[in-house]
């Protein structure tokens, strides 16, 4: 996953098909989610760009504009449009299901 520390960044991000993982460095369940996201992008939806914003860090001006409030949360978006949006508590399995059928109108 690319870091986005760039309000800018992320809105550029918003227009392909986009994978957000706002977290933080000092959220348990953010650090252990993160590479089971990565890994599961990586492997099932390469397309998918994924990109990481930590509210704790470099992203909390973002995250405040965004109003992220609590983590973790995860975003989809396709083309401009969020397909999806899952906050604190989701699994994994769900964030396959709420990818897979957008993803294969946009990439077959």
């Amino acid at each position: 996953m690319q870091i986005i520390s760039d309000q800018a960044e992320l809105n550029r991000s918003k227009a392909g098909a986009t994978f957000l993982l706002f977290g933080g460095r000092d959220c348990g369940v953010c650090q252990t989610l993160k590479p089971r996201i990565e890994a599961m992008l990586t492997e099932e939806f390469p397309k998918l760009n994924g990109y990481y914003i930590d509210c704790h860090d470099s992203g909390s001006v973002i995250c405040a504009q965004e109003r992220v409030f609590s983590l973790p949360l995860v975003q989809v978006w396709f083309d401009g449009q969020k397909f999806a949006e899952f906050g604190r508590v989701f699994s994994i399995g769900q964030l396959r299901e709420a990818i897979d059928r957008p993803y294969q109108v946009a990439f077959g």
